[in-house]
């Protein structure tokens, strides 16, 4: 199965196994991973699942649409990799993707 590595804010990292056409911000939460909220559960409508993608993954994602690059615009700590977990959906080419969780999440 294909694993997503997330580096926490203090620094270490945990594995998770991210099936085929899941969202990264599934396999957060269906694993109870510390910093992804995801109030809105995936819909784009709150940027609570914010993360920072690796420089050396981020150019093989799709870009972000408008309703994700206008969350994107309030998030704390947004870099130029920035994308909502909810949106970066696994495929086998992302099998390994390295992701950041902020120390700051926006609250709702």
């Amino acid at each position: 199965m294909p694993f997503a590595i997330f580096e926490l804010p203090d620094g270490a990292e945990q594995v998770l196994d991210v099936p085929d056409d899941w969202s990264l911000m599934e396999a957060a939460r269906r694993d109870g991973l510390d910093g992804i909220v995801a109030e809105c559960g995936g819909g784009a409508i709150c940027g609570t699942c914010h993360v920072q993608v690796d420089a050396a993954w981020h150019a093989r994602l799709e870009p972000p649409g408008m309703a994700e690059e206008a969350l994107l615009e309030v998030v704390p700590e947004r870099c130029a990799t920035s994308r909502l977990s909810c949106q970066v959906i696994m495929t086998p080419e992302l099998d390994g993707i390295r992701v950041r969780v902020p120390s700051a999440q926006l609250e709702l």
